[in-house]
């Protein structure tokens, strides 16, 4: 899991596959309909595709003439996997702060008073 997560995050790491994983988020698209915005060649944006692709993030299809690229959904629950048991760790680490704090910031005549 580790090696495959590692490989995605490392997908996600370039600002243009980050920006085509969102336009595909919205559809499929050729390797020409991606290229279009960007001031590259096809051939870049392909290479691009192909990292996305060793990542497990994009599969290229074959529809007649066209090999439109989908965006692989599935692997963004194995990011979201990890990143919400980090995000459950900390705010665990939160909790037992504001508590800490809130004991902190008790006045202290009311501590040893009962009630």
């Amino acid at each position: 899991m580790a090696d495959e997560l590692s490989q995605v995050f490392a997908a996600l790491a370039d600002p243009t596959r980050r920006d085509i994983v969102a336009r595909l988020a919205s559809g499929d698209a050729t390797v020409t309909q991606l290229a279009e915005p960007y001031a590259v060649s096809v051939q870049a944006i392909s290479k691009h595709l192909r990292v996305l692709e060793d990542a497990g993030l994009v599969t290229k299809t074959k529809d007649a003439q066209r090999r439109p690229v989908h965006l692989e959904a599935e692997v963004f629950d194995l990011m979201t996997k990890w990143i919400e048991r980090y995000r459950r760790e900390a705010e665990q680490r939160y909790q037992r702060l504001d508590a800490v704090l809130a004991e902190m910031t008790e006045p202290s005549n009311e501590k040893g008073q009962a009630s």
